[in-house]
């Protein structure tokens, strides 16, 4: 049976506790190709049974739901699935598992929460902001995982001083900053009016980096290994920012 959910965490303790018995469970929030004889059902989410679910699973380790928070920002397809597999066994132990890399699930796990962290510290350095008239900043990026909303701390800390918006344009969603207030909202398309200083900053950066770069001495692919490609699309020193601003 395949339990879709709406990629909440509330719903997907729901799904938990309605498929922890069944042997081939397969949990997902996306379309997924079905198998001959597969069923589906969708979870609606029950504030009881979710409360009930992670009562009992922080029972048996009082930071397991950090874990599944970062587990269901992944942008794996089968997140919830391999989520699911790390609390059954987690239910199964009674006591913490993160640890028992052994286990193809806690291994699966581990290695998903790894993706997200590192790309939320991979992305403390790779945004880069534009100014807009108004002295507000704008940052389109496209991050694997959806991270954007757990960005703001970081740069709220180091521009204290102006409101910015970090656009995430593959969830078409965006995390504000208003100079006080924090908050997410769906954002399709962006049209903003740059300061007319912003060609200057933008030089700026296709300068440093020239002036930092050996060409005799070039190591793309070690580059490549340390800021992947498909960041440089929004990054200055890379050249255009792509075709989404009007």
């Amino acid at each position: 049976m395949i339990y879709l959910t709406d990629g909440t965490k509330e719903c997907f303790l729901t799904a938990f506790l309605y498929a922890y018995s069944d042997e081939h469970a397969l949990l997902s929030s996306s379309q997924t190709q079905l198998a001959l004889g597969q069923q589906t059902v969708f979870i609606a989410a029950d504030a009881k049974k979710a409360a009930r679910a992670e009562k009992r699973l922080l029972s048996f380790d009082k930071d397991c739901m950090h874990d599944l928070f970062l587990l269901l920002r992944s942008g794996m397809n089968n997140r919830e699935q391999i989520a699911f597999r790390y609390f059954k066994l987690l239910a199964a132990q009674k006591r913490p598992v993160r640890n028992m890399l052994a286990e193809d699930a806690v291994l699966a796990a581990s290695e998903c929460m790894r993706k997200v962290t590192l790309e939320i510290h991979h992305m403390h350095g790779f945004v880069r902001f534009l100014e807009c008239e108004s002295g507000a900043l704008y940052a389109p990026l496209s991050p694997d995982n959806d991270i954007v909303d757990l960005l703001i701390p970081h740069f709220r800390a180091r521009l204290p001083a102006f409101p910015f918006v970090l656009h995430d344009i593959k969830r078409k969603k965006a995390a504000v900053y208003d100079g006080e207030n924090v908050f997410c909202a769906p954002l399709e398309r962006a049209e903003i009016a740059l300061s007319a200083n912003e060609q200057d900053w933008q030089a700026l950066w296709r300068r440093y980096y020239r002036s930092v770069n050996i060409p005799q001495r070039e190591r793309l692919k070690q580059m490549k290994g340390y800021m992947p490609v498909r960041y440089w699309k929004f990054m200055p020193e890379f050249g255009s920012r792509g075709p989404f601003l009007t």
